[in-house]
């Protein structure tokens, strides 16, 4: 009697099959499970009557943040580099808020940082909120004429400086409240006194400049919790945020300046599909620091998808978080009378 056998590659095809199955059912559930543990703005408090900034506002989630806060009734200023006026047509248009302002603000200019805060405090009767959304992913080994680091002062330099000067009108206006936009990489730094502003002549890679950016986000937070402790006593919150992994262009602005654009193109495709948010979920955190009654007070913080989340470890440490502080005053060339 003959015996007929499977045939002894069939194993290794169940196997591959199973392989290729069990992870697309992990994606899945991951997909599954990030939209239902995003973070919602529940509060249903009315803006009219106040007034917010929000800076790199004409596109990403800083347009999605001040479209959401103009249809509270809120007075909205949107500060970008680039011309804004198309962004605030169609908030206009979405919203019925014809109070809509758009200023100009290149954050790689210290300069212009100060002239756009020089401006506010001249016009501005009051200020509420002042997010600073405007960051970049990467910009290479680009310097600016500041002598600072592109990325280091797109994203921490420029907000830095530019909270101090608005500080009066902030104080002014209390209860006010100052947001940070950071991010996860946060936990991921290495950031030092000395790196601070990144010195010249490292040789680029994604590595070292993912780094960069880390950094940047963890004085992100270190800043946020600094304004939290010397504006406490005037009725001024400060607290920083990561809005999860949104699906923006920074990572193909980023992936430029280090020959990726085709990885970052894959990584954007499949893995911010199944995990990443849309702009509209990103900005949530943002304005639920923003408006929620449930964070009167709240001050010196950090937050995930609407929710108090540890802060980065690099953070915990006061005489190093004092030390980023003092170093970071002396690169945006701060005046004595500046200083908070």
């Amino acid at each position: 009697m003959i015996v007929y056998s499977y045939p002894f590659y069939l194993k290794y095809i169940i196997f591959a099959v199973a392989l290729a199955i069990f992870p697309v059912f992990a994606l899945i559930f991951l997909k599954i499970f990030q939209k239902l543990s995003a973070g919602r703005v529940r509060s249903l408090v009315c803006l009219t009557g106040k007034t917010a900034i929000v800076t790199g506002g004409s596109s990403g989630v800083g347009f999605e943040t001040a479209l959401l806060l103009a249809s509270r009734g809120c007075r909205v200023i949107i500060a970008d580099r680039t011309d804004s006026s198309k962004a605030k047509s169609k908030i206009i248009s979405l919203t019925n808020n014809t109070n809509i302002e758009t200023k100009l603000l290149n954050l790689t200019s210290l300069q212009s940082v100060r002239k756009f805060a020089k401006d506010i405090n001249a016009t501005e009767d009051r200020l509420d909120i002042l997010i600073n959304n405007a960051g970049v992913g990467s910009q290479g080994n680009k310097y600016t004429d500041d002598g600072l680091h592109a990325t280091m002062q797109i994203n921490h330099f420029g907000p830095f400086l530019l909270t101090h000067l608005l500080a009066d009108l902030l104080k002014k206006s209390a209860p006010s409240r100052v947001i940070f936009v950071s991010s996860a990489l946060a936990f991921c730094s290495n950031l030092s006194v000395e790196n601070l502003n990144y010195p010249k002549g490292h040789p680029l890679n994604l590595f070292r400049t993912s780094l960069i950016y880390a950094n940047s986000k963890l004085a992100n937070v270190i800043a946020a919790n600094g304004f939290a402790q010397r504006l406490k006593g005037f009725g001024v919150t400060s607290n920083s945020l990561h809005p999860g992994m949104v699906n923006t262009d920074i990572f193909m602005k980023s992936a430029k300046f280090v020959g990726l654009e085709t990885v970052a193109s894959l990584v954007r495709s499949v893995i911010l599909f199944f995990y990443g948010k849309s702009i509209e979920e990103g900005a949530q955190t943002t304005i639920h620091l923003a408006v929620s009654n449930q964070l009167k007070g709240v001050t010196g913080r950090h937050f995930w998808d609407c929710r108090m989340f540890p802060a980065p470890p690099g953070a915990w440490n006061e005489k190093f978080c004092n030390d980023i502080w003092e170093a970071s005053e002396k690169l945006v060339e701060l005046k004595m009378e500046e200083k908070l």
